[in-house]
């Protein structure tokens, strides 16, 4: 059997590109200043193409703030919750930027590498597992049943729920703007790239 090939779910040049400062137009400067200046140090990833809608970037990029630096979630179910909607979506660039970031916030390397084949991982943390059903309930119902969203209260709590559908939400979002751009990991990532479904 041939091994599953490498790349983006849609493969090809990067659409686009880093802007430098001398191409950007003033809501645009402004909009990467504050990105260097805030917790994040710089422009990469998503805010590369959404740095065409400053506007969009700026607001976008508020949330993404709160959700990764002062949600209610602990740092390993965020970690985790963000490498689930980034497999969906065969999102190279988050993969490979939170994969080492699960790891160490304590998700263990044999669940991530389930996921990455696209697999429900066995030996998960109960929170993890919970995480990961509110995740796969989004994507193939669009919903969360009665009994995920009562263990989910009972576990997170509701403003927790809350913080991790709008991880979700933030993620998913991030996801087809780099998708569509083409958006590249980053050259130093640690992680490797994950095969394209199907499987």
């Amino acid at each position: 059997m041939a091994k599953p090939e490498l790349h983006n779910c849609m493969p090809g040049p990067e659409r686009m590109p880093a802007l430098t400062m001398e191409a950007m137009d003033d809501a645009q400067r402004a909009a990467a200043q504050e990105l260097i200046a805030g917790p994040r140090g710089a422009v990469f990833g998503p805010f590369i193409p959404l740095m065409r809608s400053p506007e969009l970037l700026n607001r976008l990029q508020k949330v993404g703030e709160y959700l990764r630096f002062g949600s209610a979630l602990d740092k390993r179910i965020s970690e985790f919750a963000m490498l689930v909607v980034s497999r969906q979506w065969t999102q190279q660039f988050e993969w490979c930027m939170h994969y080492p970031l699960a790891l160490q916030a304590g998700v263990q390397q044999e669940v991530l590498d389930a996921l990455a084949q696209g697999r429900r991982p066995q030996g998960m943390a109960p929170d993890e597992e919970l995480a990961y059903e509110i995740c796969d309930e989004l994507a193939r119902m669009h919903g969360v049943s009665d009994g995920t969203y009562a263990r989910a209260v009972a576990t997170f709590g509701e403003r927790g729920v809350v913080d991790l559908l709008g991880l979700v939400g933030y993620f998913t979002t991030v996801s087809m703007i780099m998708n569509v751009a083409r958006t590249p990991p980053m050259q130093d990532a640690k992680a490797a790239p994950l095969a394209s479904f199907p499987l």
